[in-house]
């Protein structure tokens, strides 16, 4: 019987997860937009859900960079890609390692 494709794994390189791990404020962080794409959905949706949900994700969790903090970390991107686009309107939310797992976790309760 053949697989349904929609329920197949998809197996990530941990080299690419790793280079989309920043710290920052002391924490190993991942941005918005690269939890989103690991997840393959938008940024946009991913953050609505986080909204929806935000009793789940304490400050520990998950936090927006501050404007020096977001400002650095563009300036950081652009000039080792400079051919990325930084459209973004407001800083990104940053999730540690518990809110990265507390986003793959929707039925269960978020513990430390």
């Amino acid at each position: 019987m053949a697989k349904n494709p929609s329920t197949a794994v998809r197996v990530i390189p941990v080299e690419l997860i790793e280079r989309k791990i920043y710290l920052i404020r002391g924490h190993k962080v991942m941005l918005d937009s690269d939890l989103a794409k690991l997840y393959q959905v938008p940024t946009k949706v991913l953050n609505q859900a986080v909204r929806r949900n935000l009793s789940r994700f304490p400050d520990d969790f998950m936090f927006q960079l501050r404007k020096e903090e977001f400002e650095n970390w563009r300036s950081q991107i652009v000039t080792s890609n400079p051919g990325v686009k930084m459209g973004l309107r407001r800083p990104p939310y940053a999730f540690t390692e518990h809110g990265s797992d507390a986003l793959i976790r929707p039925d269960e309760q978020a513990r430390c």
